[in-house]
Order: C-alpha cells, then structure tokens, then sequence
C-alpha cells in the first residue's frame, strides 16, 4: 500500500505521534507515553502497532531481544494528507471557511496572528506553499 494513501486510525495517530516526539521506542516506553493520557493496555499498545507495521506506517528492528518500533511515515505528510481529508468532507474543500472557523473559534494570540501575516506574506510573494 502506497503510503500516501494510508489514513491512520485515532489510536495509530496517537501512538506514531510518540514516536515522532521520541523516535525510535519499545512497545513499553510508547505504552507509557500514551498512559499519561489515558489508561491503556499494554497488550492493546502491542496489537494496535503489530497492525500498524502490517499497513506499513511503521518499521520493526528484529535485531535485539525487544523490538524496536519507528514511524514509516512523516509527520508532516501524514499532517497534510489527514488535513486535506478534513478540508474536503467537512468544509467542501474551502480553505477560506476552515480558516474562519479556526480563527473564530479560539482565541488567537498576537503572536499567532503576526505568525499568520508572515506565512501569507510569505506565499503571496512564492514563498511558502
């Protein structure tokens, strides 16, 4: 399966989200990340990233008694491919409105909003994409 049409469930976010923040990890160091959240099973952890290697967004090194997991995929690519979902089934693709709602939703900071400016900025003048 072609990675870009991977769509991680929430559970698999979560755990490839620790493994993004803390690379390389057994299945008991990503198990205790993800019970400071929320209590979750050992053997849960190890079956959801058992299915994960099977779908090919992650990796396992065999060499060492205790396996090794990774992320097969990239954060960023992973963050685009899920947002382009969204942006299509629930605002018909416009990005005017999804961007609306987020900024109407929240209070957004002065920081954030200079951030904002400076990446539009940035693409009018072919920047940024």
């Amino acid at each position: 399966m072609k990675q870009e049409h991977l769509k991680p469930t929430e559970s698999e976010l979560e755990i490839l989200q620790v493994l993004w923040a803390k690379g390389a990890s057994t299945v008991r160091e990503v198990n205790e990340q993800l019970n400071l959240r929320r209590e979750t099973g050992y053997t849960t952890t190890l079956k959801i990233m058992q299915i994960m290697t099977e779908k090919g967004l992650l990796t396992r090194d065999e060499s060492q008694r205790t396996h090794v997991y990774s992320a097969a995929v990239q954060e960023q690519d992973t963050q685009k491919q899920l947002l382009d979902k969204f942006l299509d089934s629930v605002f018909k693709g416009s990005t005017t409105n999804l961007v609306m709602q987020a900024l109407g939703n929240s209070q957004t900071t002065a920081d954030e909003l200079r951030e904002i400016r400076k990446l539009i900025d940035d693409i009018e003048k072919g920047g940024a994409k």
